[in-house]
């Protein structure tokens, strides 16, 4: 405090106190809230949502409803040319509640991961309505959470794998992507014959191959994983068709371990088996990277589109037939908000 001086008024000496220095003040954190439901929808708002909504747009949700989740970099493969019009499209979506998105934490040292984006509750409508089912009969579940699942990142795998087939085909006239049933799809195809992680059909050079993946993320035991073959075996007996098993594997040295231990499976040779090691270089899984089992030493790595001659004792599996609905739109926008009005 500055000394007072000699005068009988209550007065302080002329010289000014010492400036403070200025403390540098830190941004407080804003926690942003989580939204607990998604906002509930009237008559007027799916034609307005319509009304917006491009074929690529129903593309999109379509894929998020039967795929559950997938990220800006598989949308930018199979739907958009760069990352900047992917996300101001997919923006706009959520802008029409059409998707919900999250950002999973990624964990210390590995960067943020992309944005996740999933159907929904007005996406879910407008599918529904194009579909001609109402919501129920669609499947769409908005209390099932993605996000919080323990299967996400092996369904961002298995999703990525075919996003990379997308991009192949949208590049090259040639090839095309004829199924990508996903693994709920599969069971309702198969029952409990056999529980893939996907199926696909693959075109490319005039050579078609139909082939079940399982997408290994190096959490199973490789008994484990082989023991999978047994199921196939089961599935093969009752359609009377060998599909192809891919296996997609994290790493040379698990391929391997794993082509060892399936090369004691002496009855595993009745299954057309492939092994490949996650690649994103070149044409990705589309590109010369499988190789069947039991392959003869020094054999070269197979594309995807010529595994269909990998296995030339064998007659493989097609392609299933998909089931069609149809029924008048109006009839169907009643039902679907009657529906909505009744579980309020």
């Amino acid at each position: 405090m500055p000394k007072p001086c000699d005068c009988p008024h209550s007065c302080t000496s002329a010289n000014p106190p010492a400036a403070r220095k200025a403390t540098r003040k830190l941004p407080q954190p804003t926690i942003q809230p989580i939204p607990t439901s998604q906002p509930r929808l009237d008559r007027t708002t799916l034609p307005a949502l319509a009304a917006r909504l491009t074929e690529r747009d129903y593309q999109i949700l379509d894929h998020l409803h039967r795929h559950q989740v997938l990220t800006t970099p598989q949308l930018q493969r199979m739907f958009f040319g760069i990352v900047q019009a992917t996300r101001a499209r997919m923006t706009t979506l959520l802008a029409l509640n059409a998707v919900v998105c999250f950002r999973p934490w990624a964990g210390y040292g590995a960067g943020s991961a992309p944005t996740h984006w999933a159907l929904g509750k007005a996406g879910a409508h407008v599918l529904a309505v194009r579909r001609e089912v109402t919501v129920k009969e669609l499947g769409y579940d908005p209390d099932t959470k993605v996000s919080t699942s323990l299967r996400l990142n092996h369904l961002i795998g298995v999703n990525d794998f075919f996003s990379r087939l997308h991009a192949h085909a949208r590049h090259t006239p040639t090839a095309t992507l004829k199924a990508w049933l996903s693994e709920k799809e599969c069971g309702k195809q198969w029952g409990d014959l056999a529980r893939p992680d996907a199926y696909g059909c693959w075109s490319d050079n005039n050579r078609q191959i139909d082939f079940f993946l399982e997408h290994d993320t190096g959490t199973e035991t490789l008994k484990r994983v082989a023991a999978k073959l047994l199921a196939y075996r089961n599935l093969a007996d009752a359609t009377r068709l060998s599909t192809p098993v891919l296996f997609w594997l994290p790493n040379p040295t698990r391929e391997t371990n794993l082509r060892k231990l399936l090369a004691t499976h002496v009855h595993d040779h009745e299954i057309p088996v492939a092994t490949a090691v996650h690649t994103t270089t070149g044409d990705g899984p589309a590109g010369p990277c499988w190789l069947p089992a039991h392959a003869e030493t020094g054999q070269p790595r197979m594309r995807l589109a010529d595994l269909d001659q990998g296995w030339p004792h064998l007659t493989l599996g097609t392609i299933p037939d998909q089931p069609d609905t149809g029924e008048d739109e109006n009839a169907f926008l009643d039902r679907i908000f009657g529906e909505e009005e009744s579980s309020r």
